[in-house]
């Protein structure tokens, strides 16, 4: 699900996000353990209340995989909710609080990326109406808008003055992949030589 700054903004801040997450999803999902499963979404698990990098939504504790949850309502990302396993290696720790730090600064960053948005986009609806001399609400009482040419301008003004911003986000998300998969890499090897270390044992008795 892509952040409200993006969609709201039309497809071009869609263009922005690193496109290599397609590559870096099934290395995760290979990676990540036992398992990464879908949570349901209820109503019921949000939490109006809670951070915008928090969800309400809580595993089954007898779980052994990783769960997604329901989008953030500020973010419009879905937190994922790693699970920790009784004999968690150094190595295995390292990576999952690596992703779990990632997946904070990534919903920090959206969220306030959103608000500002949308503040920014009633601002600048409001002074439109202001400049034609038309109140914010219709003869029905519903909300006033711009036509999709008039919104044009301000998907694009605010995509030119953000454009330093994501430059920077979009540098750390990859310095941040990298990383990341990095580990997932070494964790790899680490689960194979430690699969192969009972084999070795029984040939050489």
């Amino acid at each position: 699900t892509l952040p409200c700054a993006a969609a709201a903004g039309g497809r071009a801040m869609a263009a922005l996000r690193p496109r290599w997450r397609a590559l870096v999803s099934p290395l995760c999902r290979a990676f990540s353990g036992p398992g990464c499963q879908l949570a349901p979404e209820r109503a019921g698990e949000r939490r109006d209340t809670a951070p915008s990098w928090v969800s309400g939504f809580c595993p089954p504790r007898k779980s052994c995989h990783d769960w997604i949850g329901p989008p953030d309502k500020h973010s419009n990302l879905r937190p994922v909710h790693f699970y920790v396993p009784e004999n968690e290696s150094p190595l295995e720790q390292k990576l999952r609080k690596l992703r779990q730090e990632t997946q904070e600064w990534n919903q920090r960053f959206w969220a306030n990326q959103n608000l500002t948005f949308c503040r920014e986009k009633e601002e600048f609806i409001r002074s439109r109406l202001k400049a034609k001399g038309l109140e914010l609400r219709t003869g029905s009482g519903q909300k006033a808008t711009l036509d999709a040419e008039e919104m044009a301008d301000f998907y694009k003004e605010f995509l030119s003055k953000n454009f330093q911003k994501h430059m920077c986000y979009n540098r750390d998300w990859y310095k941040r992949n990298f990383a990341i998969t990095f580990f997932m890499g070494k964790v790899a090897l680490e689960r194979a030589w430690n699969k192969l270390r009972p084999k070795q044992r029984k040939t050489s008795t």
